[in-house]
């Protein structure tokens, strides 16, 4: 599996690339391998604040259905407009093309106490 060392993770999953005060986000390649074919995202929180660790969108797999959490609190910008008719894309490419939201980042420090990618690995035991 790949966990690319740019990245932050959280333990629900998700990953983080800070770029100033905006971040996208998306599900690790563990995440996307555990749920299996992903066949829908949903994410309707565009332009809404939200804090850390709330639901800003579901990920819909074959056999199971998935909340997304944000990392960080801020307010979800673009939502990506690929995975409406390509949700394949987070199982193919979930560090790329398979990205789920940017967020304008509330405090950009908060992306820094979240998990490397040694501790990441560490949790799920890689």
């Amino acid at each position: 599996m790949n966990f690319p060392s740019q990245l932050r993770y959280t333990k629900d999953h998700e990953w983080v690339l800070l770029e100033g005060n905006t971040a996208k986000v998306g599900i690790t390649d563990f995440a996307q391998r555990e749920l299996g074919d992903i066949v829908f995202v949903d994410i309707t929180t565009a332009g809404k604040a939200l804090k850390a660790e709330e639901i800003f969108g579901t990920v819909e797999a074959v056999k199971t259905v998935s909340d997304l959490f944000l990392p960080v609190s801020g307010t979800v910008g673009e939502v990506n407009p690929k995975l409406e008719s390509s949700p394949e894309l987070v199982n193919s490419d979930p560090y790329g093309e398979g990205w789920m939201v940017t967020i304008q980042v509330d405090n950009p420090a908060d992306v820094d106490g979240l998990l490397t990618a040694d501790a990441y690995k560490a949790l799920i035991g890689e």
